[in-house]
């Protein structure tokens, strides 16, 4: 059985490796949830949008101090943009008692609506006159 400092040593080994990107497709992925451009992305990298695609695709990875920044911006992604979809944390809820009232009434222009009670009067329209031999049409 492995002693406590063993493993703890192996843990330390570990820690002291590289960073470790995600899986290129979940790169573009994340970046896409967030809604940034490949170009936009190479911007904050101070690289170039080519490089950017290398990255996303698997053709090449990023080396220190890149490395480490890109795997930030990442790991951040991901706790915002979890891959099953789901929220990475859910809003607190706020107790009813400290909820801010709704205002007494909305003051702000309102679309007037269109029903039969409350259309606004039109005044009829005249028929029209009579000529001799035809009997007055209605404007209905």
């Amino acid at each position: 059985m492995a002693t406590e400092e063993e493993l703890f040593a192996n843990i330390d080994a570990l820690l002291a490796e590289e960073p470790q990107l995600p899986p290129p497709a979940e790169r573009a992925r994340l970046r896409e949830a967030a809604g940034i451009t490949q170009a936009r992305l190479a911007a904050a990298l101070k690289t170039t949008t080519q490089t950017v695609k290398n990255y996303e695709n698997g053709r090449s990875e990023p080396r220190p101090p890149r490395l480490e920044a890109y795997q930030r911006l990442l790991k951040g992604w991901a706790a915002k943009y979890p891959a099953n979809g789901a929220p990475a944390a859910p809003a607190p809820a706020t107790p009813v008692a400290q909820r801010p009232e709704a205002p007494a009434a909305f003051t702000g222009p309102a679309a007037p609506e269109q029903t039969e009670a409350a259309a606004p009067a039109q005044a009829p329209v005249p028929a029209a006159p009579a000529v001799a031999g035809r009997p007055a049409r209605s404007a209905a």
